[in-house]
């Protein structure tokens, strides 16, 4: 396994446990991390504010990664989701993470993109789309 492996393994594995296991050392300062659904943490004090905060509210149940890609100073991780928050709501998706790693191996960006896991075929029936109505989750 590759180090910059390792290392996502590691973020992903904070989530499950609720603990900060090093978010110093796998984060660049001035870190710039996108979520799926538009919040946006542009530096490592600001990360580790929202993971602290965000796990007062809510548990991630699982964070499964499902294949790295690997491309010069960039990686691709595709993943399955799933939390749920103290409210009760539960949320699970698809999705991907593009990083993009400094030098010495510490995450410098970060952009999550997510795919809703409620997929149909609106051709099923016919030559027109039949769509569903009912609200749009988008990621």
């Amino acid at each position: 396994m590759s180090e910059r492996e390792k290392i996502v393994r590691l973020w992903f594995n904070m989530w499950l446990t609720q603990q900060d296991l090093g978010i110093d050392s796998i984060f660049a300062e001035d870190v710039v991390y996108t979520e799926s659904w538009c919040p946006q943490y542009s530096d490592r004090e600001t990360v580790k504010h929202w993971f602290e905060e965000w796990n007062t509210r809510g548990k991630v149940l699982a964070w499964d990664i499902k294949q790295f890609f690997h491309q010069g100073n960039q990686t691709v991780v595709v993943w399955y989701f799933k939390n749920q928050m103290d409210n009760g709501k539960i949320e699970e998706f698809d999705g991907i993470s593009l990083i993009e790693w400094t030098q010495d191996n510490k995450i410098k960006t970060l952009k999550e993109f997510g795919c809703n896991l409620n997929n149909y075929n609106p051709y099923q029936n016919g030559n027109a789309p039949e769509f569903r109505n009912e609200k749009t989750n988008w990621f």
